[in-house]
């Protein structure tokens, strides 16, 4: 197998201004804030950006003007409230902003990992957002051809590439997810690329030796990078809780129009 293991700059190389992107966790849990300032720090940007319920990865890539069209079912900051980037250009008409629901990203996700053209889904008939995505051509509606009436195809969701950040991974490309998963499997199956960043590389020994820990196999993975805390502020399982007090410094900043000073700080962490 081969030796995947690279540094943060050699794992951005990988990601062309332009792409399609989707990123590990959930709100303010196991997001790659590493990567992110690495990204930001390069100066790619156009890019799209989608997932079901992203956070401060989506909020600080808008600020710093990398985005330009986001698709989410919502983003935020859990107790904390809605992301005021993602608000202000979508406000002021700087990025395009594509709703999604929860279950379309997630069926969505989980065609492209199983390589099927679309997924069904029930549920959404009915709302303003199936003529929106008709139209974007994302959503058709379809005839059950069981009997079942109109159902929604979602058409699959194809990163060009999957930035996953997990607890454990080895050389190769082996990674092991500690907690819940939300739709990282999938979104490392779906995607062209997928790049492992991990808190810690362990031997190749221990998925022989652990292989129900093995959540997602070196087949699938393109690139690994070591970046303990990788995660911060967003919260790492069995390694870190958030960091809610730099999160809220964070929101603080962006309230009173000092984002640029946090991205500048944000970006020289790593």
């Amino acid at each position: 197998m081969k030796d995947k293991l690279v540094d943060l700059d050699a794992a951005v190389d990988l990601v062309g201004s332009g792409d399609t992107l989707t990123f590990s966790g959930v709100s303010m849990v196991r997001k790659p804030m590493a990567f992110i300032a690495k990204l930001i720090q390069s100066g790619k940007k156009d890019f799209t950006i989608i997932d079901r319920e992203p956070g401060m990865d989506f909020d600080i890539l808008i600020a710093a003007g990398c985005v330009k069209c986001a698709r989410a079912a919502m983003v935020g900051f859990e107790l904390f409230g809605l992301a005021p980037n993602v608000r202000k250009a979508v406000q002021e008409g700087e990025i395009q902003f594509i709703e999604e629901t929860c279950g379309a990203v997630v069926n969505g996700l989980r065609a492209g990992a199983m390589g099927l053209p679309f997924l069904p889904v029930k549920g959404i008939i009915g709302t303003d957002l199936v003529e929106l995505h008709e139209k974007l051509g994302n959503w058709k509606i379809i005839n059950d051809p069981f009997g079942g009436g109109e159902i929604v195809a979602v058409k699959a969701i194809v990163p060009d590439v999957a930035v996953i950040h997990v607890q454990k991974a080895d050389r190769r490309g082996n990674a092991s997810l500690e907690g819940s998963r939300f739709e990282d499997v999938y979104k490392a199956k779906a995607a062209k690329k997928l790049i492992i960043t991990a808190e810690e590389i362990v031997p190749t020994d221990y998925f022989k030796e652990n292989p129900e820990r093995n959540t997602i196999p070196y087949c699938y993975t393109t690139a690994v990078v070591h970046v303990p805390k990788g995660a911060y502020p967003t919260a790492c399982p069995n390694y870190y809780p958030p960091d809610y007090e730099e999160v809220l410094r964070y929101l603080k900043m962006c309230r009173e129009g000092k984002v640029k000073e946090y991205i500048d700080e944000f970006i020289k962490r790593w």
